[in-house]
């Protein structure tokens, strides 16, 4: 087995860091949603189960098939024919493909810190309004020259904008049912009416409300770093509504693919725009453990990740014996900038195409922890 590590340290300079200023990258996330469905489809086991899906009649039409290809292709169409054609898919663990969270803990804030940092907190982080003491991928990025202003975040949960630390990182996010900027702007207006009227207001806005407020900032404001949060998934699989959960996740990949139809449209991201798409944390691996996960749920910490961009060589689902990490992420992001640091370089394991318009970041090794572990060639 072959464990690629990355790892990004932001304690730098400005001056330090290189840049390459016309790439752009989204990361896009879905709270909690399994491997086994990315790869597999809707479990069979679960689709038919009363306690579990309110119609199990109408849930098998809309997601059932006879193998797992087939349903796979009916939850996800987007990941199946796009994404599998043009980008890069990680996690089958049926081809002991891993991608894994580094963290001990398997849920949320530890999923996000260890995305947006590079780097697992040892130290528990629940999932509450607390600060994140450590500087993310994003606040280090909005302190770069052509950056600055152009970084932002959307989320359907209410605490990511505690593990950005947005006072702090000077970066606009929009999380929960907070109200958005109007300013003569109808649809904001129109949203902020919709949140309004949503009594109590949870601690998960809806996702459609959280995709409608990104979309229309992205057109506005054309952000060049953006993390796009949604929630539902998580909060059905909680609810141990399957159906709901399938819904969800089959409205995650619409969005998906409205969003990446709109980037290559529009001149301003078209052929220079990136998603990395994952998730912060793992489920259940057992029909009776499905909707839990953490630290004494087993499956909690196996996840998934996918990627398309103009610089990847479209190699589709990864089917050799590798281990990734959510901790690579922040690595990737500015792998995928072009950004270098010349203190810390941060390494990418990514399958580049010849002509990527990307400067290869070479490195004899990889320093993690204070302890160097030579790169292994993949």
């Amino acid at each position: 087995m072959k464990y690629y590590w990355i790892v990004a340290l932001f304690s730098i300079s400005v001056a330090s860091a290189q840049t390459t200023s016309e790439r752009n990258v989204f990361i896009i996330t879905t709270d909690g949603f399994r491997w086994q469905e990315v790869f597999s489809g809707a479990d069979p086991d679960l689709l038919s189960d009363i306690n579990r899906v309110a119609d199990t009649a109408l849930c098998k039409q809309l997601f059932d098939a006879p193998t797992p290809e087939e349903r796979r292709r009916k939850l996800l169409p987007f990941f199946w024919s796009v994404l599998a054609a043009k980008g890069q898919l990680n996690g089958n663990q049926n081809y002991q493909n891993k991608v894994q969270v580094a963290n001990p803990y398997k849920i949320s804030y530890p999923g996000y810190q260890e995305m947006l940092t590079g780097k697992a907190n040892s130290r528990l982080s629940p999932n509450l309004p607390i600060n994140n003491p450590q500087t993310t991928v994003l606040e280090y990025i909005q302190s770069l020259e052509g950056y600055t202003g152009k970084v932002a975040a959307f989320s359907s949960w209410n605490i990511i904008p505690y593990i950005i630390n947005e006072k702090k990182a000077g970066i606009p996010v929009n999380s929960g049912y907070e109200m958005l900027v109007e300013e003569g702007d109808t649809l904001n207006a129109l949203i902020n009416q919709v949140q309004q009227s949503i009594q109590p207001a949870a601690a998960t806005r809806n996702d459609m409300l959280t995709y409608s407020a990104a979309r229309n900032y992205i057109e506005k404001s054309h952000p060049k770093v953006l993390f796009l949060g949604f929630g539902e998934t998580d909060e059905y699989a909680h609810k141990n509504q399957y159906d709901g959960y399938l819904q969800k996740a089959h409205q995650f990949d619409q969005f998906v693919a409205d969003l990446w139809y709109y980037v290559q449209t529009d001149p301003f991201y078209k052929n220079n725009t990136t998603f990395i798409i994952t998730t912060d944390h793992g489920r259940g691996k057992y029909a009776r453990s499905w909707n839990s996960h953490g630290f004494w749920v087993r499956g909690s910490g196996d996840i998934w990740s996918a990627m398309i961009g103009p610089d990847l060589q479209p190699s589709g689902e990864s089917k050799t014996n590798e281990t990734r990490l959510l901790q690579h992420t922040a690595a990737t992001v500015l792998q995928m900038l072009g950004i270098r640091t010349t203190s810390n370089p941060a390494l990418s394991t990514l399958t580049l195409k010849r002509d990527a318009n990307i400067t290869p970041i070479p490195a004899a090794e990889i320093q993690i922890l204070g302890n160097k572990i030579p790169q292994q060639n993949k």
